[in-house]
């Protein structure tokens, strides 16, 4: 059973309420319930604006993660090259051309481990985690 309900309209509105319901051919009750239902029930470019909003979201987490992830590494691999630098000692003349040749052999090597390393999806700093007790990726100071 339906229910009454008064309703104050604009003189604008009231008009353009009356020219539409005479277009249709229906009584301006009619019209005036199916555009308050439309109101009240979400249409689909809410419900598309809803997924785009929660992809995004999405997104953005992802984006922090590969920033925060980003970061470590950069700075893991900037402390390595300053301790690198600090305790290397430098290589006489006469032992250069074998330290170069050592050098090209342990590049190669470092090639070949990042490749097998990239090929299964194992990461270096899972296998760190393990070896420290804990899944670094999970869990630590790291962790947002």
């Amino acid at each position: 059973m339906k229910r009454r309900l008064s309703v104050y309209l604009d003189p604008v509105l009231m008009a353009q309420l009356t020219e539409l319901a005479r277009r249709k051919k229906q009584s301006m009750s009619l019209v005036a319930e199916a555009a308050i239902t439309s109101f009240l029930t979400p249409d689909e470019s809410d419900r598309r604006e809803a997924a785009v909003a929660r992809r995004l979201d999405r997104l953005t987490r992802q984006v922090e993660r590969l920033e925060r992830d980003l970061t470590v590494s950069v700075e893991a691999t900037a402390l390595f090259i300053r301790y690198w630098l600090a305790v290397t000692p430098s290589i006489p003349e006469d032992f250069q051309v074998v330290a170069q040749a050592e050098g090209r052999d342990r590049f190669a090597s470092f090639l070949q481990m990042l490749g097998q390393s990239l090929a299964t999806g194992q990461k270096a700093f899972q296998e760190i985690g393990a070896d420290i007790g804990g899944d670094i990726s999970t869990s630590g100071p790291l962790q947002k």
